[in-house]
């Protein structure tokens, strides 16, 4: 019996589970109608009269709606009300888990959002005026 042998590359540099994916962002692009987000915030927050609200644990704690700029849009979709760099709000909980990537404009943590629960969109970041600014 012959064996069978496989040549791999072999190289000095690997990538650890916990670094970014690198990549061109040239080289991204959803499938169908998807929407990839990024620049979301999950932080604890506490309102300008004092209340603490919780980040989202996947609990009822820390519910609310969220804003992320759009990074990319798939082929499929045809809304032409949305576009990359746009800032959208999304419905509490619609959006995927995030991947860590860096390409050529820094580091980020993309996640898919569903078209259908887009809520508001604008072209500058938006801050809710109901928070303060402290961030923990």
């Amino acid at each position: 019996m012959e064996e069978i042998t496989l040549d791999f590359e072999t190289t000095d540099e690997k990538k650890l589970a916990f670094e970014p994916h690198k990549f061109k962002k040239s080289q991204f692009k959803p499938i169908g109608a998807h929407i990839i987000v990024y620049g979301m915030s999950f932080d604890v927050r506490i309102t300008t009269s004092g209340i603490l609200l919780p980040n989202d644990d996947m609990k009822s704690a820390g519910i609310r709606p969220r804003w992320g700029k759009i990074y990319k849009i798939g082929a499929e979709n045809k809304d032409p009300d949305l576009y990359e760099e746009l800032w959208v709000m999304v419905s509490h909980g619609r959006w995927t888990r995030g991947i860590d990537i860096e390409d050529e404009t820094g580091k980020k943590t993309l996640r898919r959002v569903d078209p259908s629960d887009i809520l508001l969109a604008s072209d500058e970041q938006v801050y809710d005026e109901t928070f303060s600014d402290k961030v923990y």
